[in-house]
């Protein structure tokens, strides 16, 4: 008993010290903000691992309304959801809202990357990446894009039996960034970085608690190792474009290098591309593995859809020549492919949703959200409100036949407004040829149930295994 007490007496200053502060301002929305540090991380975190956040959110809105306080990752956070939510987080501007991830995510991928930045320099540092990332700049990459396609195909499925869909996709999108945005050829250092990746990954939506054995502490050390790689990549790249005839576009890193003001200085310093390129990789890699796995997935369990998508892949392929590349026309052609890939985007988005901060006190529907706080939003909670998609849990790619008729800042996969993803075209391209492959090629059924758990991206069971088998009237 007298262990207990003197523990106690020693704890409860700690609260209390912990505590200080964090009473609610008034008029602030409903809701709890758990214990100090952890809050309600756990809780979010084990839903979406059983995948039933969006149903522990409604449990929240059913309980509270429509807006909420709860404590995430370390911070007092305001969620909020519907249209007029993601409005507001998608337009707002820099004197109002400001990037600010999880203290994770900023520890990982650095305070510069375009997730953290706001105003004049999100729009300064966006820009340098659309230079390259824009539809009129990744033409030229299709071919290239294709051949990694071709060569992963040929190493990976050609020959097999039965293969799991979600470590291949991941492998193929990290080798088309390697490749197309960092200029790194296959060999020891991609297998490096690859590894390293992987394990920073892990860490992104954790709670930030630094102490050894933690998948945090893991996290970080792969960041390091990745940013130590990085800067010396980002030396090679700036001595290259110092040599005549070379290329300034060939390379996402050489591109950004290579943007330059009015007064020929650079736009982008050294830890700012070093920063976005961990974005660039973070976001390219885990967003378009996702997408194709769960088009992959669909395409099992719909055989409607799959004999639609394959009618116009087949067509595009009996117009070219044996061994022909893709082209930018051909991916103009393939309209029903990718409107599917838009409905399994609307249905298994994979970034579940995003963080802003409150940069002044703001009135929110009838609330205060005060300085400092986060505002939580959720991408699904609008794709599958029916009174927005009608019949919203029914894959139905004939939702897309008209963009025009979709509410603005419904469909949100790719945020939307002037905070839309740039690498939107990018993860279209590397989509629509990677299924183009896929279905002229194979048909699959799978060997495994369909569930699937957010990590904090959806992962399917086992990673969705299959067993395909090949077909022999092939022409591309």
């Amino acid at each position: 008993m007298n262990t207990l007490f003197i523990v106690l007496t020693l704890l409860i200053p700690i609260f209390l010290l912990l505590t200080k502060g964090r009473r609610s301002p008034k008029r602030v929305p409903p809701g709890s903000l758990g214990i100090p540090i952890v809050g309600h991380s756990l809780h979010l975190l084990r839903a979406m691992r059983a995948n039933t956040a969006e149903k522990w959110l409604q449990q929240r809105i059913q309980k509270y309304g429509p807006i909420s306080k709860l404590s995430l990752f370390g911070k007092p956070t305001v969620f909020i959801h519907g249209k007029y939510a993601n409005k507001f987080v998608f337009t707002s501007d820099s004197s109002t809202l400001s990037n600010s991830q999880p203290q994770s995510v900023k520890e990982l991928l650095g305070d510069r990357c375009l997730l953290e930045l706001s105003g004049q320099d999100h729009k300064r540092v966006r820009d340098a990446l659309g230079l390259f990332l824009k539809p009129e700049s990744l033409k030229s990459y299709v071919g290239k894009m294709d051949e990694e396609v071709r060569m992963h195909i040929a190493t990976h499925w050609e020959g097999k039996q039965e293969v799991k869909v979600l470590p291949l996709m991941k492998t193929l999108t990290f080798n088309i960034i390697c490749a197309l945005l960092f200029g790194i050829e296959r060999g020891a250092r991609r297998e490096k970085l690859v590894d390293w990746f992987q394990e920073m990954i892990e860490g992104m939506w954790s709670i930030p608690i630094n102490l050894p054995f933690t998948r945090y502490n893991r996290s970080l050390q792969a960041s390091a190792s990745i940013r130590n790689m990085m800067k010396h990549l980002i030396g090679e790249k700036r001595r290259e474009l110092a040599k005549k005839g070379v290329n300034p576009h060939k390379d996402l890193i050489s591109s950004m290098l290579s943007t330059r003001d009015e007064n020929n200085r650079e736009v982008i310093d050294e830890n700012e591309i070093m920063d976005n390129v961990m974005l660039v990789m973070a976001a390219g890699h885990d967003t378009s593995s996702v997408l194709i796995t769960f088009l992959v997935r669909i395409l099992a369990n719909d055989p409607s859809i799959y004999a639609a998508i394959l009618k116009e892949q087949e067509q595009i392929a009996q117009s070219k020549q044996k061994g022909e590349l893709l082209t930018w026309d051909d991916l103009a052609k393939m309209k029903y492919s990718w409107r599917a890939a838009q409905e399994t985007l609307s249905m298994v988005s994979p970034i579940f949703g995003g963080f802003r901060k409150a940069v002044k006190d703001i009135e929110y529907d009838g609330y205060l959200i005060p300085k400092g706080w986060q505002i939580f939003w959720v991408t699904n909670m609008t794709h599958m409100d029916s009174s927005v998609f009608p019949e919203s849990s029914k894959f139905d790619p004939a939702r897309f036949n008209n963009q025009a008729s979709i509410p603005p800042y419904c469909f949100i996969p790719f945020g939307g407004g002037p905070r839309i993803c740039p690498g939107y075209e990018f993860a279209r391209i590397e989509t629509l040829i990677t299924i183009h492959h896929l279905v002229t090629q194979f048909t699959w059924k799978l060997l495994a149930d369909n569930f699937f758990k957010r990590d904090p991206m959806p992962v399917p069971t086992e990673g969705l295994p299959i067993q395909i088998m090949p077909k022999t009237n092939i022409t591309s």
